[in-house]
């Protein structure tokens, strides 16, 4: 009897896999985040970069919740590797922070580098009356996947104007995608959003919809600075997104490139000289990486132990790490 043709595409498969296991090659799942946003084009791009550099590695990058997500999925081997906000990845190291992470430290989490800023976008639709972040009570405002950094820093900023989630007229978790659809739908008011300036999800949101970037400024965010020493204050550029006239303050955390120490430094190393070695080639990937990439940002402020493959390549590099 003849084996289907989807036998002998599993076969094949199988076949493929083992013949690179024989060769030592290693697959590294990369997690990302929503395709609107910028940890996705991100890690696909940093995957094609590994497989490109034929190392014996081979990446393949995958959709996702987001930080919280990927830093669990890392935990539980689902994921090799991960893009995620840094405060999100200390939390999960620490096992403190967030219910998620609560006695559950990871010790096993480590940097691989820091990437960009991720500025965190409140915005809302002009007819909404929404002007300050204190005009978001009784609204209904989009507050990112359950289980997101956005999430997170949603709460955390609120908090700073002496709000919460039930203050608000609905809080909507849903994905970057719905939250488009529902503001423009004018099912949701406003959106937050901690992602690179330039977000895809943004700009369409812009593109449909007359907004107003909402600020974070002034005494509430130097609050949320001391109390929450991640953040840092991070202006969002005029005309970064249609209808954005002038300079809108806001704060920012650190997109991060997150491993375990169950990937072997070897990979981890062949895996950063794919991905770092070309500077230029890494920031041509994504605006947010050519404007704030660099090997010297790459180890600041890491909420984790830097992977000892990480560490073999940034001291090849010039850079005094441990």
């Amino acid at each position: 009897m003849k084996k289907s043709t989807k036998q002998l595409g599993a076969l094949l498969v199988l076949g493929t896999a083992a013949i690179a296991l024989a060769q030592g090659t290693t697959f590294l799942t990369i997690g990302s985040g929503s395709t609107t946003g910028v940890y996705f084009p991100v890690a696909t791009g940093m995957a094609k970069m590994v497989n490109d550099a034929g190392a014996g590695v081979r990446a393949n990058a995958r959709s996702t919740g987001g930080s919280v997500f990927n830093v669990n999925a890392i935990a539980t081997g689902e994921l090799d590797a991960a893009v995620a906000q840094n405060d999100v990845v200390y939390y999960a190291y620490k096992g403190t922070g967030l219910q998620a992470f609560q006695g559950k430290a990871n010790g096993k989490l480590r940097t691989m580098a820091v990437l960009y800023p991720e500025v965190l976008h409140v915005v809302a639709r002009k007819d909404s009356g929404i002007r300050s972040i204190a005009d978001l009570k009784g609204k209904r405002v989009v507050i990112g996947d359950l289980g997101s950094g956005t999430e997170l820093t949603a709460k955390q900023v609120l908090e700073s104007y002496g709000l919460g989630f039930d203050d608000l007229g609905q809080a909507l978790r849903v994905s970057p995608a719905q939250g488009i659809t529902l503001m423009q739908d004018k099912r949701a008011d406003a959106l937050f959003y901690t992602v690179g300036v330039g977000a895809s999800a943004i700009g369409q949101i812009a593109q449909t919809v007359d907004v107003t970037m909402v600020p974070v400024s002034g005494n509430q965010a130097s609050s949320l600075i001391k109390k929450y020493p991640f953040y840092v204050r991070y202006n969002i550029p005029a005309k970064s997104y249609k209808g954005v006239g002038a300079t809108v303050p806001s704060v920012a955390v650190q997109a991060t490139l997150v491993t375990s120490t169950a990937v072997s430094e070897e990979a981890v190393y062949k895996a950063m000289k794919a991905i770092f070695d070309d500077e230029a080639a890494l920031k041509a990937i994504h605006p947010s990486l050519a404007t704030n990439f660099s090997y010297a940002k790459a180890v600041k402020g890491i909420p984790a132990p830097l992977h000892a493959g990480a560490v073999k390549f940034f001291k090849e590099k010039g850079l005094n790490v441990k």
